[in-house]
């Protein structure tokens, strides 16, 4: 059993960038993948980016390649997301969750989730 916390979040402006953690506790973080999903207000949560347990796989949703980029650190317990060339429309509540088994761009795959980090980015 994990336990997910993120931070990181905050204002920006448009081009700007943020890094995203999430530390786990718990010794099994290695046995989960690692995921980030968003909520913008209004608007159900959504699939940003995916890493598989050893972290040799990595996934994102096609608005965020290329400018997002996920990591883990197993020793830390921390899965991270770096966000550059930040846009309006990456404004949003953003949630990390730790699953096990699953296809990793779906919600029901993530069984612990984080309180969320709110990132706005500004025009």
């Amino acid at each position: 059993q994990v336990q997910p916390v993120e931070s990181g979040g905050g204002l920006v402006q448009a081009g700007g960038s943020l890094r995203l953690s999430c530390a786990a506790s718990g010794r099994t973080f290695s046995r989960y993948a690692m995921g980030w999903f968003r909520q913008a207000p209004g608007k159900e949560r959504e699939f940003v980016s995916a890493i598989t347990r050893s972290g040799n796989n990595t996934y994102y949703t096609d608005s965020v390649k290329g400018r997002f980029t996920i990591s883990r650190d197993n020793a830390k317990n921390t899965v991270y997301l770096l966000m550059n060339s930040l846009k309006p429309e990456d404004t949003a509540v953003y949630y990390c969750g730790a699953g096990s088994n699953g296809i990793l761009t779906r919600i029901r795959t993530y069984d612990y989730w984080g309180q969320g980090t709110q990132v706005t980015v500004s025009e």
